[in-house]
């Protein structure tokens, strides 16, 4: 069965709901597999209420630009239509981000979503460098994943760099597969196997000097693991 995944961020004006706090905006995107589908959910929400300033200068949203913007128990039925009743919701620090989805969710009437349905990639990533840098430009960096377009803050761009770190903390994409093969829930991956015939020609000099730059290029290779 395909594993579905909707990595998903929100942005705020706070860090906590039930002092008063709202969210502003929520972004996400799906994968089947680890593949992403190009199925993404992305919308800004009116707070109902003044925007601090040090939330604004996170995610430069203001109060005005949200002012026209729907509610969320106008948002609600499409947001859960997309992230369906089955699958798992990736989120960095995803205490954050289900705090306030459940409290809005309880508040619209509806059910909050299921605790084991949620993945940290903060805890993930915590487990995996101990004591180390583990904010998600420190993730970037570490797995050298160019963010340089995120200036400020925003939920569906980093729901899309979320999902390159979450791919890397689960051990990266598979070498040597083949990800022609589709189904209507996705892409699946199967193992391919090629064997070269042997070179029986000598290899010119400037071939074994392209070789050589070619390797230096390469990062960790496997056959020196």
């Amino acid at each position: 069965m395909a594993l579905r995944e909707i990595i998903f961020d929100t942005e705020t004006t706070g860090f906590d709901p039930f002092t008063g706090d709202r969210l502003v905006e929520i972004g996400a995107l799906e994968m089947i597999d680890k593949i992403p589908t190009k199925r993404t959910y992305h919308q800004y929400i009116n707070p109902e209420r003044d925007m601090p300033e040090s939330a604004f200068k996170v995610h430069g949203l203001s109060e005005e630009f949200l002012s026209d913007k729907p509610v969320f128990a106008e948002i609600a039925h499409a947001f859960l239509d997309f992230v369906g009743d089955d699958g798992i919701l990736v989120a960095h620090n995803a205490e954050f981000d289900k705090k306030f989805i459940n409290w809005h969710l309880d508040h619209a009437g509806l059910k909050p979503i299921p605790n084991e349905r949620f993945t940290d990639t903060l805890m993930i990533a915590r487990e995996k460098f101990p004591g180390a840098q583990n904010s998600l430009d420190a993730l970037c960096r570490r797995f050298e994943i160019d963010n340089s377009h995120r200036t400020l803050h925003g939920a569906l761009l980093d729901s899309e760099i979320l999902a390159e770190v979450y791919i890397e903390l689960m051990g990266g994409r598979q070498v040597g597969f083949d990800l022609d093969a589709q189904t209507a829930q996705g892409r699946t991956a199967t193992a391919v196997k090629q064997d070269w015939p042997h070179r029986s020609w000598t290899v010119a000099e400037d071939e074994l000097a392209a070789h050589r730059d070619f390797l230096k290029k390469l990062k960790d290779p496997i056959w020196l693991k």
